[in-house]
């Protein structure tokens, strides 16, 4: 009888093997993934404080030709259409058609006055919710 040596190259992996790369693999994403988790909900609240600056900016056109900032009841729909009553309105303050939602879907909130300021705009975060910690953190005007 013969016997065939086949070279270890054609048989494959062992079982042991497997485990240690997927071990490695696994270690690998531990490390290169946990840098990257949270990302996104960071970049959801940098681009809301960005969004609550340029509707800021809008607010202060308005006061500029209106002479007031709009009220609570009013809100920043004033800003896309004219409230009623309002005279000297040269609108719209805003370049789309609505007033945009915060990068979580939801709507951002407006008083005037505001409790630390003129206007308040808050986006209420990740959850939705006032306070929280984390991505659930409010994100307000006066910050």
């Amino acid at each position: 009888m013969r016997t065939s040596r086949t070279p270890r190259a054609a048989r494959g992996m062992t079982l042991i093997e497997i485990l240690v790369v997927l071990v490695l693999i696994g270690i690998v994403l531990g490390i290169v993934g946990g840098n990257f988790i949270g990302r996104g909900e960071k970049a959801k609240a940098d681009a809301a404080k960005i969004e609550i600056g340029q509707i800021g900016q809008a607010l202060d056109l308005y006061k500029l030709e209106i002479g007031r900032y709009p009220s609570s009841s009013e809100g920043l729909q004033a800003l896309v259409a004219a409230p009623s009553g309002t005279s000297n309105w040269n609108g719209p303050y805003w370049k789309k058609a609505q007033m945009p939602k915060d990068p979580w879907g939801n709507e951002y909130r407006y008083a005037s006055p505001g409790q630390k300021g003129a206007y308040d705009i808050l986006s209420l975060g990740a959850d939705g919710k006032e306070g929280g910690e984390g991505a659930d953190k409010d994100i307000s005007s006066a910050d």
